[in-house]
């Protein structure tokens, strides 16, 4: 598949989660066969103000490539200068936040507010567009609400106004993250556009992927908590849609080994302090269906060292 000219190999990427996806777990993810990954999201109005947090959350590394920077806000004059400003980190695509539920994010005007306003958002669009030489890419929700589902509208207005792609979360703003996934907006927005359509929500392995595809006809499919404690997710997915393999769930030996090394990654890029409370829900996550979890994630709370994380991988292995 081609997001304008940048060419993307397998079939699976990851979100841009915030607070989640950093540059260890993007890092990581690739490592297990994620098609493309996209950093945080970042303030375009920080990031045209110079703030610092904003602007290292655009940071793009060799190793996570082929990798986007994720912006958000409501004005097209000052996401173009945002995303002319990211370009000096060498991302290989901006991504614009139609999508983000967070009701900081919504009512500051940015994320999946933007659905309820399709006109100003095809202009964003069509001002980062011109803002930067590299493809642009949105990823929206369904709709709103039930009442006002209207992403195919704001699909053909992003392609018209020269998007390269678009992600589609199949729940609507006021949804979050509750069920059912509408999968049928996710096919009407395929049928609607020409350009490749990324489809996400409830992705969680290789049978749910390939469902997701086969039902919407989308180009890719992207995870988001279906990763989480999981990166190996994205192997698991390549591996039934290009050979129809089912692979087996790795030891617990093995997710100690991947949660451990997920953790020093973290704490060599952010310092043992931060890394270790930044770590914890990550570790957390790893702990998912093990014998005793709930009493480990306890303890995971409170950590304040990777020595105190070891021991409790090491208590985990011989329990399970």
């Amino acid at each position: 598949m081609k997001i304008g000219n940048l060419v993307i190999n397998d079939k699976a990427s990851l979100a841009p989660m915030a607070g989640v996806a950093d540059r260890a777990f993007r890092e990581l993810c690739r490592d297990y066969g994620a098609a493309y990954t996209v950093c945080e999201m970042a303030s375009a109005k920080g990031i045209s103000l110079g703030d610092k947090k904003s602007a290292e959350l655009l940071s793009v590394t060799e190793t996570e490539r082929p990798a986007g920077s994720q912006i958000f806000g409501n004005s097209p004059e000052t996401m173009a200068v945002a995303a002319q400003k990211a370009l000096e980190y060498s991302p290989d695509f901006i991504d614009i936040n139609m999508g983000c539920p967070a009701p900081k994010v919504a009512s500051s005007g940015g994320g999946a507010l933007l659905m309820k306003d399709p006109v100003n958002s095809a202009k964003i669009v069509e001002a980062v567009v011109k803002a930067v030489n590299v493809p642009v890419t949105v990823k929206m929700r369904s709709g709103w609400d039930d009442s006002d589902i209207n992403a195919v509208e704001l699909a053909k207005r992003c392609e018209q106004a020269g998007a390269a792609a678009i992600t589609v979360h199949g729940r609507t703003k006021v949804q979050m993250y509750a069920p059912p996934v509408n999968i049928d907006i996710i096919r009407l927005v395929k049928e609607a556009v020409s350009i490749p359509v990324i489809g996400n929500g409830d992705i969680v392995d290789g049978k749910s992927a390939a469902k997701m595809m086969e039902e919407t006809g989308c180009d890719m499919v992207m995870v988001g908590r279906g990763a989480l404690g999981r990166p190996w997710v994205f192997q698991e997915i390549n591996a039934y849609l290009n050979h129809e393999v089912i692979l087996p769930e790795p030891s617990v030996t093995q997710k100690m080994h991947v949660m451990l090394k997920h953790i020093e990654k973290i704490c060599e890029y952010k310092g043992e302090r931060v890394g270790i409370r930044e770590a914890r829900k990550h570790a957390a996550w790893y702990t998912k269906g093990l014998h005793g979890a709930a009493n480990y994630r306890a303890r995971i709370g409170l950590i304040s060292s990777i020595e105190e994380l070891q021991q409790i991988a090491l208590e985990l292995i011989e329990q399970n």
